[in-house]
């Protein structure tokens, strides 16, 4: 009966702890922190730590960092990751390896940030994105590096 009696006292002392959190919030209207979403789309910023799509970065000239290294699709524990690479004959008349396509699969992706940490030359990271609803699965298969864009000087 002690135990019973106990349970419901912890159970009242509880639900009046969230009442003066919400009682408070009630009379004090101007310190909510709810977020109006989607109606702030706008002005909208996620934190920093933020995790929510692959992306490759590119600068003004249309370069990233990518060597094709594929490090990233082996550290990839479900496949999201596909790189496919070229032979490109530098002016020198050597072959160097060069990717065609980084085929990201959005909808496979568990945003374990794996890829991001095994990528050598920095040249993936985790994006801002966060709103993903499609009605085609298609859509979320994305090709990472712009056309005509190539490695940037100085990486290897």
């Amino acid at each position: 009966m002690k135990q019973y009696l106990s349970t419901i006292f912890k159970s009242v002392k509880s639900l009046l702890t969230g009442m003066k959190v919400t009682g408070y919030y009630f009379t004090h209207p101007k310190t909510i922190l709810t977020e109006e979403y989607p109606d702030n789309r706008g002005t909208l910023t996620m934190f920093d730590r933020f995790k929510g799509e692959v992306i490759m970065p590119h600068n003004e000239q249309n370069e990233h960092r990518c060597t094709g290294c594929q490090a990233c699709e082996i550290a990839c524990p479900n496949g999201t990751i596909k790189i496919i690479t070229k032979q490109e004959v530098q002016p020198d008349g050597k072959k160097k390896k060069a990717i065609d396509a980084f085929v990201y699969h959005l909808e496979l992706c568990t945003l374990c940030n794996n890829c991001v940490v095994a990528c050598p030359s920095d040249a993936i990271a985790m994006g801002q994105g966060f709103e993903h609803s499609v009605y085609d699965k298609r859509q979320l298969k994305k090709i990472l590096n712009q056309p005509g864009s190539k490695i940037m000087e100085g990486i290897e």
